[in-house]
């Protein structure tokens, strides 16, 4: 962190911005309001029913959440549960049974360590996760019971599920109450059926290792599949049910939390002769690049498909790219060759095909394709300029459910007919005054980082900037790290509000600077592994100091006004930004962000102990360890029951401000986790970080290139 902390003095005292001038300061205008631009529905969780040609999702249409369906052949769609409150409690996990009648959903959000639930309206009569099922014709949802992890048996007469880490199950009609199946040490989940539903493979996770188990339900009896010390998971059947494949990942104890990890001991994919229990090594990973794991999304990231082929993810080539190889073994062919990124990915019902999508061409958007699982030339279903994410197949193989964005059209369900013919699934649920029209295009462009790099980022332009202008500007940072922004509405809900604001502080006529920064997804995995990243020296530091001297380079950027704002690790930069170039960045926005890596990793590994130099070495990647610099004001946000940034994060960063006299507002939300679950919230948040910019960096009127 040496030469971070030289580099940022050093830029501080060359590119030391100028002070405010003496036009007098005039209201900032009021855009379009961030309510309106947030108005329509965001959907999420496309699924195909595996037969009648059913597709459902979820909808959350200003925090009321329901789940909308459509069918063949006419595919009009229709609500079908009738929520009406921002309540935060979150709908996901749908899951049909065989024969389509019926659809199971989870509603509410999983425990936090203390076993709370989410609760973010702070009812006095808590809150709970739990399970409940619908008729797909229409009814009352009826509860289950509390859990999550759905899984149907092929016959449609029972469902099993997790509880408290113990497998549960119930029959599908309700006529008895959930009752535990069978017993194991640690957390069982992952829970698959074997096609005749005879046996259930699931997985044991037991901290530094985990197991792949079958449970016979006529025998009443586990076997294990090749125990280890490794970590077993993603367990899928092969057609015929003798057979069961999964992934075994090496054991570690290397602390890689936030740090790089280009290679390490290699992953494999394994297959168990299951009334045996022997395995055998039916594909490794080559030393080098691609030797650790990177999944997509995707409800199995080993897939088994047609002609006894292995479908899984391998990054071999820099790219998480799709391969095949035969069950029985041998080499893997390359699926979908190029230099790009496949993040979505789902089989066709007759597992001759993939659907899947990647920013192949395009590399800030995501456009979906179709190959054959043996190989061959992969085909475009679409292209253009919008985002299209989530394909679900219907029964019939050819028809496709998916979602769609563009950079002034929001998130719509989409459907595609097996003529080619597509259309919106439900247009009726954007709003008649949606003020598409008022918001801008970004565009691509890229900036070179302090020490060098060159970084994507995408530039919001007011729609009214006249040339010789000079504007306030603001810099967002996404969170993760794990994260691209798109050219558009993001397939993220988190992001869709966030590009969304970006959207906002442009028409509210701000310059916006979004920065895809190191450690990122979508460009290879050299950019996101980047070296000396996160924990281990925080070197995409060099890209925040990168994107405020861009921006101070701009004709059309007042120096004295350039603000930035993040959440989680967004807001990790953020704090970073501001403790280590003040003199650069005027105001901040911290939204729920990580301030010391030795806390922030303990968060997510209780267990954390690193050596003496490596909790030094992640002290001095932190922004705690610059806070004696830190001069600008900062507006800090966040909700105490964050499950992903402890709430102690913030505090401690207050105090320090309050001590060293930096100007802290802080805006809290009581029982709030760290996505926030209530609509009103995330209102809330927007407006105060507009309005913090509109006071710490008020307009001044019109100033011209060549001077106040």
């Amino acid at each position: 962190m040496t030469l971070l902390r030289t580099a940022a003095i050093a830029l501080a005292v060359a590119f030391a911005c100028v002070g405010p001038g003496s036009t007098p300061a005039l209201a900032q205008r009021a855009g379009v309001p961030i309510d309106a631009i947030l108005s329509a529905p965001y959907p999420t969780s496309m699924t195909a029913a595996p037969s009648s040609g059913v597709f459902a999702w979820v909808q959350n249409d200003k925090g009321v959440r329901n789940i909308w369906v459509a069918a063949a052949p006419d595919y009009q769609a229709r609500q079908l549960t009738q929520y009406d409150a921002d309540d935060g409690q979150d709908i996901g996990g749908l899951t049909f049974t065989p024969d389509a009648a019926t659809l199971f959903y989870v509603r509410g959000g999983g425990a936090n360590r203390a076993g709370d639930m989410p609760n973010p309206t702070s009812d006095p009569a808590g809150a709970e996760q739990a399970i409940w099922r619908v008729a797909v014709a229409g009814g009352t949802p009826a509860r289950v019971g509390v859990g999550s992890g759905v899984s149907v048996s092929p016959s449609g007469d029972a469902i099993v599920f997790g509880r408290r880490g113990q497998a549960f199950t119930a029959p599908v009609d309700g006529s008895s109450e959930p009752a535990q199946l069978f017993t194991v040490r640690a957390n069982a989940g992952s829970f698959t059926w074997s096609p005749d539903g005879s046996k259930l493979a699931f997985v044991s996770n037991r901290g530094d290792h985990a197991f792949v188990g079958v449970y016979d339900s006529a025998a009443k009896r586990v076997a294990w599949m090749s125990p280890s010390v490794d970590r077993d998971n993603n367990p899928v059947w092969s057609p015929d049910g003798r057979r069961l494949a999964f992934m075994r990942t090496p054991a570690s104890s290397e602390l890689n939390f936030f740090a790089p990890a280009r290679e390490g001991r290699p992953w494999s994919i394994m297959i168990a002769d299951v009334a045996t229990g022997s395995v055998e090594t039916a594909w490794a990973a080559d030393s080098g690049t691609g030797s650790v794991f990177r999944g997509i999304v995707t409800a199995d990231q080993i897939m088994w498909g047609a002609d006894d082929r292995i479908v899984f993810p391998w990054e071999k080539t820099g790219w998480t790219l799709l391969y095949s190889v035969p069950a029985s073994g041998g080499t893997a062919t390359l699926l979908t060759p190029g230099e790009f990124e496949v993040e979505y990915a789902t089989l066709t019902p007759d597992k001759r095909h993939v659907i899947y999508n990647g920013n192949l061409g395009d590399i800030e958007r995501r456009d979906l394709f179709r190959v054959a699982v043996t190989g061959g030339a992969p085909t475009p279903i679409t292209r253009g300029e919008w985002i299209e994410w989530q394909p679900a197949v219907a029964s019939d193989g050819s028809t496709i459910a998916y979602l769609r964005s563009g950079a002034r059209r929001p998130a719509h369900a989409m459907i595609r007919l097996a003529s080619g013919d597509e259309r919106p699934l439900a247009p009726e649920t954007l709003p008649r005054d949606y003020p598409e029209q008022r918001l801008v295009q970004p565009t691509s462009v890229t900036l070179t980082a302090a020490d060098g790099m060159q970084i994507p980022a995408q530039l919001f332009l007011p729609s009214d900037l006249r040339a010789g202008e000079k504007r306030p500007a603001v810099i967002f940072f996404h969170g993760g790290s794990r994260r691209q922004m798109v050219l558009g509405f993001h397939y993220s809900g988190y992001y869709n509000g966030t590009y969304a604001m970006n959207q906002h502080m442009a028409s509210k006529g701000y310059v916006v600077l979004a920065v895809n920064y190191r450690s990122g997804i979508g460009y290879g995995m050299e950019f996101r592994e980047a070296l000396n990243y996160g924990a281990r020296g925080a070197s995409e530091v060099y890209d925040v100091l990168g994107a405020g001297l861009y921006l101070r380079s701009r004709a059309d950027v007042d120096p004295s006004r350039i603000g930035l704002w993040g959440g989680s690790y967004g807001g990790f930069l953020t704090a970073h930004g501001l403790a280590q170039a003040s003199d650069l960045f005027a105001a901040g926005v911290d939204l729920h962000g990580v301030h010391d890596w030795n806390v922030g990793i303990r968060t997510f590994v209780p267990s954390y102990a690193p050596s003496d130099s490596l909790r030094r070495l992640a002290f001095n990647s932190s922004p705690m360890a610059y806070i004696d610099r830190w001069r600008s004001p900062v507006l800090v946000i966040h909700g105490d029951d964050d499950r992903n940034v402890s709430f102690s994060e913030t505090v401690t960063l207050v105090e320090a401000l309050r001590e060293r006299g930096v100007e802290v507002e802080q805006l809290i939300f009581p029982d709030e986790v760290h996505g926030f679950l209530r609509h009103d919230n995330w209102l809330t948040a927007y407006r105060a970080t507009a309005d913090f910019f509109d006071r710490k960096m008020p307009s001044r009127g019109t100033e011209r290139a060549n001077g106040r």
